[in-house]
């Protein structure tokens, strides 16, 4: 059976669950809760023969035999106990809830749907690229926000083939969300080397990828994710922890990065004295590996990659464009990076590609490099993907094929021999060069540059589709309300607007 058949098969069985209340997020993890105890039984059978991860009593056959109220029962006292266990079955089953209305919904997923098949003997390709496709389009169901969990699969696929991964290195992805970066450098390595040995496949899959994620809930998704691609052992540890990446330097150290930080900028706490009143407090992270002290998380995560990564080490890290001008600890980040790291490029993205609507947003890509007193940037080439570009989430989706140009022009082989596509006699082009010292000479050290004309601004027979239109100004609206929310907290007033 195909992935595509499997999705369609699952998620018709998501549209009956609708009806008793139950949304795509919680189908999704109800599936997760179910396709890992049929998978851990199955491994218990010939040819795996196994040891079971599920202690006995808990596990799928003693769900199987049930059916009606005492199915019910079984199933909420089993998630209930094996939320309680370490390692990961703990991750998998953490506060975890039965959300089924009915016992017979429940028996028939049980039964027609996860009994039918045999995952364990699918390949990784089949079940793996199958519970991809449950995720997006969990993340397209926009009001769960799952989206803000989710990166567009084409621009994640691009990034992978710059950074060009290689058996033996070890890649992390500090905001991991449902794990597409690692999965897409797993499935990159394994393109690109079929003639690895047998100890580079056992590295690959047990001692490449390490991942943090913040929100349990996704968390749970990335794992059986990574497990059903194969990566990690089933039963065994997963590269994957709960937690908060910006805490604290793990100590560990990678040799590529690849992230996309949760959008949204400043962090904070509500707090409630005891007169009642409320007030936020702004979490500081404060650190001594960082360069500036700040609440704004996407600045945070830009030194804190630059921590994770060993010397010569490469990232590839989604910023939204307030991290590419603002002022105060903005520009101390950028003038540190620039000087300590090899910012070699900038890929200033379209808007209409991310499911969390209201960001504009870039990929930063640099490289780690030793103490120096002079700058290691000497060039930044920026390739403006979003001028005269219009993506939306459902009539025109971003495809691999819209990077083509953007892939070939960064040269992977060698990011140092570049040819600019923009030139006066040619400008239109969206691939050009800016020295170190027009960057560090600009007002705040800016990095948010661009030079093509918006054509729509001056031709009406150009302007894109109404539905088009609509997407932008709706994003562009969510931007400005987003930045106004900011500048009222930190003005003390922002509970009368987020409650309103």
């Amino acid at each position: 059976m195909t992935p595509a058949n499997i999705v369609q098969k699952l998620w018709n069985y998501c549209n009956v669950l609708r009806d008793d209340g139950m949304s795509y997020g919680d189908y999704v993890e109800q599936l997760t809760y179910l396709l890992f105890l049929k998978m851990s039984d199955e491994r218990t059978k010939a040819p795996y023969n196994k040891p079971s991860a599920v202690p006995e009593g808990y596990d799928w056959p003693s769900l199987i035999k049930k059916d009606g109220d005492e199915l019910f029962d079984h199933y909420r006292h089993l998630l209930d106990q094996l939320g309680k266990e370490k390692g990961l079955l703990g991750l998998i089953f953490n506060k975890s809830q039965n959300k089924f209305q009915a016992p017979a919904k429940l028996r028939r997923l049980l039964v027609d749907l996860i009994g039918k098949e045999n995952w364990s003997v699918m390949s990784a390709d089949v079940k793996g690229d199958a519970y991809e496709g449950l995720l997006e389009k969990n993340a397209q169901d926009t009001k769960s926000g799952a989206g803000q969990y989710f990166t567009p699969r084409p621009l994640i696929r691009a990034m992978i083939d710059v950074i060009q991964p290689k058996p033996g290195e070890k890649v992390c992805d500090p905001a991991c969300g449902t794990g597409g970066f690692l999965l897409a450098a797993h499935d990159y390595i394994i393109a690109n080397n079929p003639n690895m040995t047998k100890e580079e496949k056992h590295v690959l899959k047990n001692a490449t990828f390490s991942g943090w994620e913040l929100v349990q809930n996704t968390a749970r998704l990335c794992a059986m994710n990574l497990m059903l691609h194969g990566i990690g052992n089933n039963g065994g540890k997963l590269p994957l922890t709960v937690t908060d990446s910006l805490a604290a330097d793990p100590g560990d150290r990678f040799e590529i990065v690849l992230t996309n930080p949760p959008f949204g900028k400043k962090s904070s706490t509500t707090i409630i004295g005891e007169d009642g009143k409320m007030s936020k407090e702004k979490d500081i992270v404060e650190r001594q590996d960082f360069w500036a002290t700040t609440s704004n998380k996407q600045l945070n995560f830009v030194q804190h990659v630059k921590t994770l990564l060993k010397q010569h080490g490469r990232c590839g890290i989604v910023v939204p464009d307030n991290v590419l001008f603002e002022g105060g600890a903005g520009e101390t980040v950028r003038r540190k990076l620039l000087h300590e790291c090899d910012v070699h490029t900038l890929l200033r993205l379209p808007t209409g590609l991310f499911y969390a609507q209201g960001v504009k947003a870039n990929v930063l890509f640099f490289d780690k490099k030793p103490a120096s007193e002079t700058p290691w940037t000497k060039k930044l080439w920026i390739y403006d993907l979003r001028t005269n570009m219009h993506f939306t989430l459902k009539t025109n989706p971003l495809k691999r094929e819209n990077l083509d140009e953007f892939v070939q022009s960064y040269n992977p082989a060698n990011h140092h021999d570049r040819t600019p596509t923009w030139s006066k006699d040619s400008p239109g082009g969206r691939w050009r060069a800016y020295d170190y010292d027009e960057l560090v000479n600009r007002d705040k050290a800016s990095l948010d540059i661009f030079w093509l004309r918006d054509e729509s601004l001056e031709d009406s027979e150009n302007l894109p589709e109404p539905g088009v239109i609509a997407a932008e100004i709706v994003e562009d609206l969510q931007a400005a309300l987003e930045q106004f929310r900011e500048i009222a907290e930190d003005l003390d007033v922002g509970e009368s607007i987020n409650n309103s």
